[in-house]
């Protein structure tokens, strides 16, 4: 099938990817005082913010909430920057596309894999965090490299066709950042799925990225299994997105060129 073809150029060109990502990850915290630290810091000091918020002022009574909010906030900055900076990857890279032949499919790849680099510096940031808490770390993790590799074909399958549309419809990039913070809010991420009223929670499961995050609470917080179905949910959404977007973007893909 074409869709293989296409992935296996794309692995091809990994050591241009690799160099991509490098690029970007140094450019982003070029000039600034402490550099690279900011992708430690950048998740705490949002975590700090929405604890203040909905622990102290909004008076959100959970045990070791702070622990709970960034089991899934960190996937969620992974996702969230990954499709902002995503979106416009194509016509930011439209100069080096134009002028160097290689599959365009590599723009959206980069600011998924370099916010990747930063999600998992940031685990081992939460890993630290657990651990002072008294929260265990165990068998449970296995199933973490899984639900990874599962968002990571999620978001690259997303990014892969906003990104292809924003080129012949610039609204998109608007239209995403306001549908990013919708989504946030119907992910359970600041709230723990208890305060859900009981007859909506089944609606949840139709939100991919809201079972992704309880999968992240269930292996990083309360150190147990997700569930079976819960896991061959997560593995659906992210094969389909994957592939339907590879699709999309395999359409556009000749006229990319000349419509930047």
């Amino acid at each position: 099938m074409r869709i293989w073809t296409n992935i296996k150029n794309l692995v091809r060109y990994r050591y241009l990817i690799k160099s991509l990502v490098s690029q970007t990850l140094r450019a982003r915290y070029r000039g600034s005082f402490i550099g690279f630290f900011w992708s430690f810091l950048n998740p705490l000091l949002l975590m700090l913010v929405y604890t203040l918020v909905f622990s102290v002022y909004m008076k959100i009574e959970m045990e070791n909430y702070t622990a709970y909010l960034f089991c899934g906030l960190l996937p969620w900055i992974w996702f969230s920057s990954s499709m902002a900076e995503g979106v416009n990857s194509i016509i930011q890279g439209s100069t080096l596309l134009t002028k160097v032949p290689f599959p365009p499919e590599v723009l959206p790849t980069v600011p998924v894999i370099s916010n990747l680099v930063n999600f998992l510096l940031g685990l081992l940031i939460l890993f630290v965090f657990l651990l002072f808490l008294g929260i265990k770390l165990g068998i449970p993790l296995v199933f973490l490299p899984l639900l990874i590799t599962l968002q990571f074909l999620f978001t690259l399958g997303l990014a892969l066709v906003s990104s292809a549309l924003n080129v012949f419809f610039r609204d998109v990039q608007h239209i995403l950042g306001n549908f990013l913070t919708l989504w946030f809010f119907l992910c359970p991420i600041i709230y723990p799925i208890s305060l859900v009223p009981e007859q909506l929670r089944p609606l949840l499961f139709l939100n991919p990225l809201g079972v992704m995050m309880m999968a992240y609470q269930d292996i990083l917080f309360y150190h147990r299994f997700p569930g079976f179905n819960q896991m061959i949910i997560v593995f659906l959404y992210s094969i389909s997105t994957f592939y339907i977007g590879y699709l999309v973007f395999d359409r556009y893909r000749k006229t990319l060129t000349e419509e930047i």
